[in-house]
């Protein structure tokens, strides 16, 4: 508005006028934009008033040092970041830091991923027993209603949250709501649905929290809306937005919760004749696609290419994959190379969960992709094997066929051995560290985020100190895999570098050769640098 006064020469009186309600609205403005200068300048709370605040306020979990340390910064800022690690206990400090800021009335809206919302329900029951109960805002047809009964805990998945930005906008301008964003780094740059909803409404709420362990998995481009977010008067970009969380973020590492380090090994295979001969056929395709992706930089073409790779990654991983893929321009070789059996590498989990089994060790099985999971899993009935894909239902625990039904099975009967999951859909709210301590990937995608979060299944808070966990990481020599390997590596490496936590490394040591859909589909998380390396790999020029 300023640029078009000053450029056209306008005169306040003459040419417009400033009502008292745009006064208002400018002078709130700019009291939030100062607000990022008393969030640095804040101080922390004494540790006895935050036990005071949160003893008068009915909080009955008992709080880990590091939690407390959090909670004493957030608790005093009115925007604030915990980007600690999967099961440190983020729910937790947001909740306590809630349970200090709020006035008399005040509400919570939490922004999350549908298979979240279960850990917030049991987690308000535990921090604040009495103090009601999360209402799910699913239905856009039904939220309007449900919100004029004014509820005090609210919760919405970002893409219901994307239908309907209007009402809850309006819901936040007329009352005084906190929001949080749990997996804040699903927010993406601009042009994003679920992030132009956030971001519509992010000057409205009373206080703000992002909250994610892995608050960069593609680059520091990932931090700016998640900013934005929170401080949407201050301009935020990649050369300035590590700059400006570093006074408003807190985290708790893996070392600082005791959790012993992880053991990772790589398990490099041959592929088998026929499939190494097509995949050589299949490198020109995807060295073109690449080239015209990085050529163009549209979304057509990327939304090409991630087709493309996606295939390349589902033939790697298992050729029977694209068994039914009518354009694919080698069917003969294809259904040459599917003759010769389900893969090398299904060949090897399958055969390496079942030694694990006869160790009387149960095991986790990752795979990108949605038939892998089910083929392996019936592969494995004789281990009683159950699986969790995006086609599996949430429910009751009792019932087997539901996420939490095939979940309770895994922790509580030992006749099932083996889960087999897809990180789309299993890498967030589940917990199996009490029962399993082996994972194996079948495959990976390019993103970290996902990879990260699956590790984090098995390897979290209330892990005996001397429990090893192992992590087999399956690749096909000289192929994709080695490509995506050393992509992820990098951007764990890079996050790790931002969030000065050393301890969050991923790369795996080499087996003893002698031992025994994302937007872009299973090529989730494909930026312009995992081009450019997929296509220097692939014998072509970036």
């Amino acid at each position: 508005m300023l640029d078009l006064v000053k450029g056209f020469g306008l005169k306040s009186e003459r040419d417009f006028q400033i009502t008292s309600q745009a006064m208002s609205l400018l002078s709130e403005a700019g009291k939030r934009a100062a607000g990022y200068g008393e969030a640095v300048e804040a101080k922390q709370l004494e540790i006895s008033d935050l036990k005071i605040k949160l003893a008068a306020a009915g909080f009955r979990r008992k709080l880990t040092p590091q939690q407390e340390r959090n909670i004493r910064i957030l608790a005093a800022i009115p925007a604030g970041a915990t980007f600690s690690v999967p099961g440190a206990g983020k729910t937790t400090e947001a909740l306590a830091s809630f349970a200090i800021r709020a006035e008399e009335g005040d509400r919570l809206l939490v922004v999350a991923p549908k298979n979240a919302f279960a850990a917030w329900d049991e987690q308000l029951a535990a921090c604040l027993p009495g103090w009601g109960k999360f209402v799910r805002l699913r239905k856009s047809d039904k939220i309007p209603a449900e919100l004029r009964q004014d509820p005090r805990f609210m919760l919405i998945g970002y893409q219901q949250l994307a239908r309907a930005p209007e009402v809850i906008a309006e819901h936040l301008s007329n009352r005084r709501v906190h929001v949080f964003l749990d997996e804040s780094h699903r927010i993406k740059g601009r042009d994003n649905v679920s992030t132009d909803s956030v971001l519509s409404f992010s000057h409205l709420p009373v206080s703000k929290l992002v909250m994610s362990g892995t608050p960069m998995p593609q680059s520091h481009a990932d931090l700016v809306p998640q900013f934005n977010f929170l401080f949407p008067e201050l301009e935020a970009n990649e050369d300035n937005v590590i700059d400006l969380f570093m006074p408003v973020y807190v985290r708790t590492n893996k070392s600082e919760l005791g959790l012993p380090p992880v053991t990772r090994l790589r398990k490099s295979i041959p592929m088998d004749m026929l499939q190494a001969r097509l995949y050589e056929l299949m490198k020109s395709e995807i060295s073109r696609d690449a080239a015209e992706a990085l050529s163009q930089r549209s979304r057509q073409a990327f939304r090409k290419l991630g087709g493309s790779v996606a295939k390349i990654l589902k033939f790697v991983s298992n050729p029977a994959l694209l068994a039914n893929d009518i354009g694919f321009a080698h069917s003969k070789e294809l259904s040459a190379a599917i003759a010769e059996g389900p893969g090398p590498k299904i060949r090897y989990v399958v055969k390496r969960a079942r030694q694990l089994a006869k160790e009387g060790k149960k095991v986790l099985i990752w795979s990108c992709f949605v038939k892998n999971v089910e083929q392996i899993a019936e592969e494995l009935q004789d281990l009683g094997a159950v699986f969790i894909h995006g086609g599996v239902d949430a429910g009751d625990d009792g019932d087997e066929d539901t996420r939490e039904g095939k979940i309770k099975l895994f922790h509580d009967d030992p006749s099932v051995m083996a889960m087999v999951a897809n990180p789309a859909a299993a890498s967030e709210g589940i917990s199996l560290h009490k029962v399993c301590h082996h994972a194996i990937y079948l495959d990976r995608n390019f993103n970290a985020a996902q990879y990260l979060q699956s590790e984090d299944r098995i390897h979290r808070l209330g892990l005996d100190p001397n429990q090893e966990t192992v992590i087999e990481i399956v690749e096909c020599e000289g192929s994709v895999d080695e490509t995506v390997r050393q992509r992820l590596e990098f951007k764990v490496e890079r996050m790790a570098t931002v969030l000065n936590d050393n301890q969050l490394r991923i790369s795996p040591i080499p087996m003893d050769a002698d031992e025994s859909d994302e937007e872009w589909g299973g090529a989730g998380g494909l930026d312009e640098e995992d081009v450019a390396a997929l296509l220097a790999s692939l014998g072509g020029r970036a």
